[in-house]
């Protein structure tokens, strides 16, 4: 329940195709007592709801950062969503929340800035992601290893996969290419072995087209295959890097089924840090009620935005 307060604000947004909720939870106090797992259930359910892959929560810190929290659509948090917290950064940008160009997410201080347009009315952010070489989501290796172009026995005898930690756990291979039943399969026998997994983990696809641009396609944990996933595409091409696919320090162009983000992976030894740069779209502001069981929303306005981007994803695509 949520007391008084039974309609709040809703932005539609996405990040190259990876559609979100966004609430900013720190306009009215009341905000902080709504069940947003349960909110994100109903909400982000294609049938039921509005329909996402997941919900974005501007929120701000005792210590006076704002941030992201992201939550799956089955209600569990992310701990990181690259697509998701330009969504976030741009909209932090337009209320002044921004004075450090820091965002945090998942206890991880990211640093976020306004980007070039990548088209006419297509508004893009940046994020620097400091990447990791094992966490506490891997038990297949020990910490202080590089699990780089490596098999992973359960998963498949064929496939080299590079394990990367970007506040949440990926692991991405190199294909000549893409086969989703393949990625469909790869991400139902991940839930399978919680022993190499135990906090599930996103699995990543990817092939070489050209020099310095990859396409990749996803297995999110806690959503499926999906458009998009920004911490994805950005492993992705800092794995080409490591295992020199593409060129470090150069910026690669990297696509999916959703559109396109650009990559550029600079490491210094052990240091990982990718910056990625992408599309911050608002399809439309509406306002919702939710009193911990039953939801409703409203559409109140349409930005011309989303016909921009399709318009953009046309002109690279065509």
């Amino acid at each position: 329940m949520i007391g008084d307060l039974t309609k709040f604000e809703i932005i539609k947004c996405h990040g190259s195709g990876n559609d979100f909720i966004m609430i900013d939870t720190t306009l009215d106090e009341a905000l902080q007592r709504v069940d947003w797992s349960a909110f994100a259930r109903v909400a982000c359910d294609r049938e039921r709801g509005i329909g996402s892959d997941g919900l974005l929560l501007v929120v701000r810190y005792d210590d006076g950062v704002y941030g992201m929290d992201m939550l799956n659509p089955d209600g569990t948090h992310a701990e990181m969503c690259g697509n998701g917290i330009r969504c976030v950064a741009r909209l932090a940008s337009e209320r002044g929340y921004l004075a450090t160009g820091v965002l945090r997410s998942g206890g991880r201080d990211y640093q976020v800035a306004k980007a070039e347009a990548l088209a006419e009315g297509v508004e893009a952010f940046s994020v620097d992601i400091p990447i990791r070489r094992w966490s506490n989501d891997f038990t297949f290796f020990t910490d202080g290893e590089s699990f780089v172009g490596r098999v992973i026995e359960p998963l498949d005898a064929d496939l080299r996969f590079t394990a990367l930690n970007l506040g949440n756990p990926h692991i991405v291979a190199a294909v000549k290419s893409i086969d989703m039943e393949l990625l469909k399969h790869l991400g139902e026998v991940v839930l399978e072995h919680r022993e190499l997994f135990p906090n599930g983990v996103n699995v990543s696809l990817y092939e070489l087209r050209a020099e310095n641009q990859i396409f990749v396609a996803t297995y999110e944990r806690g959503a499926g295959i999906t458009l998009s996933c920004g911490t994805a595409m950005t492993a992705s091409a800092t794995s080409a890097a490591l295992l020199g696919i593409v060129e470090q320090g150069r910026r690669v162009d990297v696509r999916n089924r959703g559109g396109k983000v650009c990559c550029t992976t600079r490491i210094a030894g052990d240091a990982i840090v990718t910056c990625l740069e992408g599309n911050a779209t608002f399809e439309w502001w509406g306002s919702a009620r939710f009193d911990g069981e039953v939801f409703s929303f409203t559409i109140e306005r349409y930005t011309t935005e989303q016909e921009r981007w399709k318009s953009f994803v046309e002109s690279i695509n065509g």
